[in-house]
């Protein structure tokens, strides 16, 4: 068996491999509830032969969201479209679904990536936002509200009161959203975090906010489920988060008995030079989180498209499992086709078994995911 093509254990948790399918935001609820597209989306997602799929960045409050068309889990009309949702899923699929809870701080109340280049948004799809301190993402974008202790406690309140609503609605496991630039990055990073009280200036007080969003969601997330977070290894830019401060955040993560850490960069700095067209380009963020906590479960992405490389990636020890996302867009066969690289049995759902391998003559099912 390939080492891609294991099984891993994530907390309480088995994934039957080491594909997980990163979130990817749909921009296409209404009032924060789900709507037929995220049953078609979510459905493909299930049955690509993954090892575990995450529902997109999730708002935990009406102004967490990045746009008015995100979803949200803040009331009793969201917590059940998601139960019926996953119900519906669960009739043909056993892939375990995890939702990324999210609050997009500075970056929110913008437009979805079609109009305006996801610009700030106006009028009723607009509101005020709030952040570490009062600075704007970019000049002509508003000024957010620094958060004053009540409102801190009001963020930390509503996510302990999605994760309540993510298990009763059936979610197997949450992932915390402290990455690509929003609320919890911006407290991390010393260039959107300019506060000189007890959360700003060095790494242990940048860390003590979003550290007391995470103990607070450990403590309401049951035990019997799993809980990671998704963080940033690089703003790409100089004087923002440091590899090594990426560790310290992780190890803090893990002590607190956060099951895996997935390993991302970049979206707090307009200006930042990414090289997003690198295959593996974030990969060393995850090595070095590995190297430094090897009991924990680290995930990789970043433009992993190659089964080779992602296979490569779990048999070296640098992770140990990859996120996919864009790609699965591409081709939602995508898993499938990566077995079938590697010589590991495709899994396809019975009912589609017959299109599996051998089925068309002279067309190599194998390479269409490389």
């Amino acid at each position: 068996m390939t080492q891609l093509f294991s099984p891993l254990a994530v907390g309480p948790l088995t994934f039957r491999n080491r594909i997980l399918i990163a979130p990817m935001c749909q921009y296409s609820a209404v009032d924060g509830v789900p709507q037929p597209w995220h049953w078609q989306h979510l459905g493909r997602l299930v049955l690509s032969g993954a090892g575990s799929v995450i529902i997109e960045a999730t708002g935990v409050e009406p102004e967490a969201r990045i746009t008015a068309d995100d979803l949200g889990l803040w009331n009793d009309v969201q917590e059940a479209e998601y139960a019926r949702l996953l119900r519906d899923t669960r009739t043909y699929s056993d892939t375990p679904i995890g939702i990324q809870l999210a609050h997009a701080g500075r970056k929110a109340a913008t437009n979805p990536p079609w109009i305006d280049r996801g610009g700030p948004a106006e009028g009723e799809r607009a509101w005020t936002t709030s952040s570490a301190s009062a600075l704007a993402f970019k000049a002509d974008w508003s000024t957010p509200v620094a958060l004053d202790e009540a409102g801190m406690t009001r963020v930390v309140e509503a996510f302990v009161q999605a994760a309540k609503r993510a298990d009763r609605a059936g979610f197997d496991f949450v992932e915390l959203h402290a990455a690509h630039g929003y609320l919890l990055t911006q407290f991390l990073s010393p260039i959107s975090n300019l506060r000189t009280d007890e959360y700003g200036g060095s790494l242990e007080n940048r860390m003590r906010f979003p550290l007391r969003v995470a103990a607070a969601l450990r403590g309401a997330w049951p035990r019997t489920k799993a809980l990671g977070a998704r963080f940033n290894g690089s703003d790409w830019v100089e004087g923002g988060i440091t590899t090594d401060e990426a560790i310290a955040f992780g190890r803090a993560l893990h002590d607190l008995g956060y099951d895996f850490l997935h390993l991302t960069s970049g979206g707090n700095v307009a200006v930042a030079k990414i090289p997003g067209d690198q295959p593996g380009y974030q990969l060393p963020f995850a090595a070095a989180v590995k190297a430094a906590i090897p009991d924990t479960v680290v995930i990789a992405v970043g433009m992993i498209v190659d089964p080779h490389q992602a296979e490569a990636i779990i048999a070296s020890g640098e992770a140990d499992a990859v996120g996919v996302a864009r790609v699965v867009l591409d081709n939602p066969n995508w898993p499938h086709h990566a077995a079938l690289a590697l010589g590991a049995p495709e899994d396809l759902p019975k009912p589609y078994e017959r299109a599996g391998k051998g089925f068309w003559p002279g067309f190599d099912r194998a390479h269409a995911a490389v």
